[in-house]
């Protein structure tokens, strides 16, 4: 039977997550908007509308959204061709394929943004599949993209384990029963992962390969 190890991509395997805050500071800016670059870094790992939404609220001028979400891709993009991996990031992707697990990758990115992130990764010999945002009706903390992933790895939810580095990360994975890693290297602290369902806590991509044979993934049945 299949095993499948779902990946978030910015912050978990890619070191993206403050030129992803930069771009939106600099896209909110354009539009009027000046928010603080933490209040932007704590909304990472939702879709656009719901980054947008939960930054500057409900009572927002929705007829921004579109445009504040272009000037975000538009001013991100400039960083393609410079995407960096974290460390052992693709080693880790090579070591649970060689161990059997089927990778998916879990990720609103799509298009030219997803081909720069795997060219980064630089692991497609390991990667089975990946979930994009267009996959979906809801991103996450809603538990769809995670269930998704699982479905096209083949698996059960005790089959799998999510690994991100976002509180949204860890709640779509609680919420669609599949246990959840946690990496540090996304920025946000320990405890906040935790209380959002994290099982273990890593530093990196590189903590957890090194001790991967003690980790939640050995104790998953295959």
């Amino acid at each position: 039977m299949a095993r499948a190890a779902l990946f978030d991509v910015d912050g978990t395997l890619a070191d993206t997550n403050h030129l992803h805050v930069t771009a939106w500071w600099e896209a909110f800016r354009q539009y009027g908007h000046h928010v603080a670059m933490t209040t932007v870094h704590h909304a990472l790992g939702r879709p656009s509308s719901d980054l947008i939404a939960h930054v500057l609220g409900a009572d927002r001028d929705t007829g921004q959204d579109a445009g504040i979400s272009a000037a975000h891709k538009t001013l991100y993009a400039t960083y393609f061709d410079r995407l960096p991996a974290l460390h052992a990031a693709g080693d880790l992707l090579r070591a649970l394929a060689r161990r059997g697990w089927r990778n998916v990758l879990v990720t609103s990115a799509g298009g030219y943004e997803l081909a720069a992130l795997r060219r980064a990764v630089d692991a497609d010999d390991a990667i089975t599949d990946t979930a994009s945002a267009d996959d979906v009706n809801e991103g996450k903390p809603a538990p769809e993209p995670v269930e998704h992933a699982r479905k096209l790895a083949g698996v059960t939810a005790e089959q799998a384990v999510f690994v991100g580095d976002s509180v949204w990360d860890m709640q779509a994975a609680a919420r669609a029963g599949v246990p959840a890693v946690a990496l540090l290297c996304g920025g946000i602290p320990r405890a906040d992962l935790e209380e959002a369902g994290a099982s273990e806590v890593y530093a990196d991509p590189a903590e957890l390969l090194d001790r991967l044979d003690d980790s939640i993934f050995a104790k998953v049945a295959g």
